[in-house]
């Protein structure tokens, strides 16, 4: 991930140096990543009941606070240059980007789910075949007499 601050820094210079907001849909992208990251990071230290105190939830609360003003700042930029319908239009953007990525988190786990079922499954009759196997060999050995 990189660093949401890092990205708006980067925004600001190419603002700054003439270019279009269209040019820097990169950065825009990876400052809401790393925001969105922020945000969920704060919210795993602040409800995990294995958080190492005050402190760690504290700094993940400053970072997110100054994401907050940076993404203040980041749409009073958008609004100055492009107008405020595009400001909506990003936000949904981000909003079908989020969904999506949720989605598709959700499936990948949902496959990996089944696999490990199906390993599960697979190894169960595995051993059982190899423990039906066992006792037929001890069975016929034994009529044998060779046990």
């Amino acid at each position: 991930m990189i660093d949401p601050f890092t990205a708006f820094a980067a925004i600001k210079t190419a603002v700054a140096a003439g270019q279009e907001i269209v040019n820097v849909t990169k950065q825009i992208g990876e400052f809401f990543d790393g925001v969105d990251e922020l945000r969920n990071k704060h919210e795993k230290k602040k409800n995990s009941p294995f958080a190492g105190g005050d402190e760690n939830a504290m700094e993940t609360f400053v970072a997110l606070q100054r994401a907050k003003d940076a993404e203040e700042e980041l749409r009073e930029l958008i609004i100055h240059l492009r107008g405020y319908s595009a400001w909506g239009e990003l936000q949904e953007i981000r909003a079908r980007i989020r969904r999506e990525r949720k989605e598709k988190e959700a499936a990948e786990s949902l496959r990996k789910q089944e696999l490990f079922e199906t390993i599960i499954i697979y190894s169960g009759v595995g051993i059982g075949l190899l423990v039906l196997v066992g006792i037929s060999v001890v069975v016929i050995l034994g009529k044998q007499g060779r046990l």
